[in-house]
């Protein structure tokens, strides 16, 4: 091939259809899986691979060992063993003897082997008989054409039409004639020093590894530069914030610190103390604050956000906050109530429950600068509001809202500062990644006074014990919450359903109680009314979805029943439990679970044992995985390739430091030496957080 002739990138754009193996025939199936050009193809990473490395002849087998035999399939036989149960016997043979391997009530498997065939059986070996024998071995069939013995056969995701065999070859080919065309983004010196293998070595082994240290330096090279690439964008955009963007200076004095402080009728803790102290720091820079406010539940984040609006009041300027729900935008709105109650500070309301003429009224103060703090939902993200002097925006719970719809409130200033928060704690590789454009601060201390939630795991058995407490405390003047995950039954979830949870109780533990209902499904009204009832005592139970998860603060609610506890996450039992622990009294909570397994019993176990929020998150993650922990699909993250969050987070701690170090020698990542990387960039991140404008 003459690569002078064509350039590298028309190389790589070749169409599938041209490369050999493929045709005009399998072209169109490969691009069922978005593989369209030869670049596509050899980015196209295995999802597992097959190790043959490390094969066992029959007659070297020794009795409970796990090992892997390659043979070919002599017999297959399948009968019944009574009462509608049958067994599968599958004997391979290779050079030096036979092996059985035996599945019972399993028949379709029988479908899936034919005589000579050439298979892989992974599993404990026991001696019966004359034979060697497995029960249900892990199997893995080898494409005739391909020598196994001795290699790690990449597994790709297939689809219909298109086999393993024959992606392989198509693969193969395309690494022999392409690699060599790859370009290098990294020197050969910082290859050296990083420990990463050239691209070109990497791309052949990542599909095609020799052995598994082969396979661990390719996979290195590319999680290292996947996560290199992120982190540069993050750190760029962080620069381009300070750079690039001009926000009003609203610097803190002793006479403005003094004046906010008095309207707290409470004593500061050390961490709201520290992150106030980090947040006025911020808002004192010509450029805005980008900073996350994470806090444990009942550590007091919103005295921070009050504290932090109330400095911008103070310069002249107007502050929003803004909740992902009414319930919890009007518990803002009430707390704000209580500490404004002397001040002179105007504060409305903006949410979709107002009528028209309240809200024409309130958008024409807003405009005109008549009003100084603006609590809402999503109804603020609506062209029609304009604020006179924006300073600050504070988003709660903010991993609920997209990054469009935060930056559609943030171009209704001029570059305000920019507060988040967010109750759930985060672990710290998803800090560093999905939020890592933003400057952390922590809450994890307790304001004094705070009693402490016992909890429980109980089982069935225990149920009449703790409806029998539950019982006593509401005859004491207690209220409490049932949380179940479901508003209606569900097949594929055979939990306690909300609606069957609610006539259960009403007719049985709790009929001598006055009970409310609230979910996701009522109208607005509807579950302020039946929030506002449960507030003022007139019902003591509310029965209810995760829509309480936050904004709803009654102190005198210190019980807790959840239901099908196997549905949530640590973090979301934990943000639960934190409804009952705000007043004066301790607290009481007891998860119930459907499915009594070791893992869920683990899991729940942990629940119980710690009321630690961070700690419970790294658990979740660890157990669980990132899921959409934060809303890391609203937050526009691109999936990742190759690297795993978890599984590489030392990777990620090196990536960021070195991509931090790399944006503070050229912080628009324009010297030439840099130019692939910066287009790999700008190729990948530029539209989620506005790069293309970067140098």
């Amino acid at each position: 091939m003459e690569t002078n002739a064509r350039s590298a990138t028309e190389l790589l754009a070749t169409q599938v259809q041209f490369l050999k193996g493929v045709g005009p025939q399998r072209a169109p199936l490969l691009e069922r899986l978005g593989l369209r050009t030869a670049r596509d193809v050899l980015f196209y990473f295995p999802r597992a691979y097959q190790d043959l490395t490390d094969l066992r002849k029959i007659e070297d087998l020794e009795e409970g060992k796990v090992v892997t035999v390659l043979g070919r399939v002599d017999d297959v036989d399948t009968r019944s063993t009574g009462r509608g149960r049958t067994m599968l016997g599958v004997l391979i043979a290779d050079s030096t003897g036979v092996l059985r391997a035996l599945w019972f009530n399993l028949p379709f498997m029988a479908e899936k082997f034919r005589p000579d065939q050439q298979v892989l059986f992974s599993g404990k070996v026991q001696r019966h008989g004359g034979y060697w024998q497995m029960t249900h071995p892990r199997v893995e069939w080898i494409d005739e054409e391909e020598e196994a013995a001795g290699r790690m056969l990449p597994v790709y995701s297939l689809t219909e039409g298109l086999g393993q065999g024959q992606l392989r070859r198509i693969t193969a080919a395309t690494v022999e004639s392409f690699a060599d065309v790859l370009e290098e983004s990294f020197s050969d010196e910082y290859m050296q020093e990083h420990q990463l293998w050239p691209i070109r070595q990497a791309i052949a082994a990542i599909h095609f590894p020799t052995d598994r240290t082969s396979l661990d330096a390719a996979r290195r090279r590319f999680v290292y530069q996947e996560l290199f690439i992120l982190q540069l964008a993050l750190s760029v955009k962080r620069r381009q914030l300070r750079d690039h963007h001009k926000a009003p200076p609203l610097p803190i004095s002793a006479k403005i610190d003094a004046r906010i402080r008095r309207l707290f009728p409470f004593e500061l803790t050390v961490g709201q103390r520290t992150a106030i102290n980090e947040v006025a720091a911020d808002m004192a820079h010509g450029y805005p604050m980008n900073r996350l406010l994470q806090g444990d539940v009942g550590t007091g984040k919103t005295v921070v956000a009050v504290y932090a609006m109330l400095l911008a009041v103070a310069h002249g300027y107007q502050a929003v906050l803004m909740a992902p729900t009414e319930v919890l935008a009007r518990q803002h709105d009430s707390t704000l109530r209580r500490l404004l109650a002397e001040s002179q500070v105007r504060r409305g309301m903006l949410t979709g429950a107002i009528t028209v003429s309240q809200r024409r009224d309130l958008l024409k103060d807003i405009a005109a600068g008549q009003m100084d703090i603006v609590i809402g939902t999503q109804a603020m993200l609506e062209e029609d509001v304009e604020f006179a002097k924006l300073g600050l925006i504070v988003i709660d719970e903010q991993h609920k809202f997209g990054v469009r719809q935060r930056a559609a409130l943030k171009r209704a200033g001029l570059d305000p500062h920019y507060l988040v928060m967010t109750a759930t704690p985060i672990p710290r590789t998803m800090l560093m990644s999905a939020f890592g454009d933003l400057d952390v601060s922590i809450l994890s201390e307790a304001p004094p006074g705070r009693q402490p939630v016992h909890t429980y795991l109980a089982t069935t058995e225990q149920r009449a014990k703790w409806w029998d407490f539950f019982r006593k405390k509401l005859r004491e003047g207690r209220q409490g919450y049932v949380i179940t995950p479901l508003v209606d039954e569900n097949e594929t979830r055979q939990s306690s359903s909300l609606s069957a949870a609610y006539e259960s109780l009403a007719n049985g533990e709790l009929e001598a109680f006055r009970l409310g209902l609230v979910h996701g499904r009522m109208t607005t009204g509807e579950k302020e009314a039946a929030m506002e009832a449960f507030r003022r005592g007139e019902t003591q139970v509310l029965v209810a979805t995760t829509v309480v998860e936050v904004g709803v603060d009654v102190p005198n609610a210190t019980l807790m029943t959840i239901e099908g506890a196997e549905w949530f996450g640590l973090s979301q039992l934990h943000q639960l439990r934190g409804r009952i622990s705000r007043g004066s009294h301790p607290g009481y909570c007891c998860v119930f679970t459907e499915r009594e397994n070791e893992d869920v019993r683990e899991r729940l176990q942990a629940f119980v044992d710690t009321t630690d929020g961070f700690k419970l998150a790294e658990i979740d993650y660890e157990l669980r995985g990132p899921g959409d922990l934060l809303g890391t699909k609203q937050h526009g993250m691109p999936a990742m390739w190759i690297a795993d969050l978890k599984r590489d987070s030392p990777v990620l701690e090196e990536a960021r430091r070195d991509a931090l170090a790399l944006v503070e020698r050229d912080p628009g990542i324009a010297l030439p030496e840099h130019a692939r990387l910066r287009k790999q960039m700008i190729s990948r991140y530029g539209r989620v957080w506005d790069l293309g404008d970067v140098g």
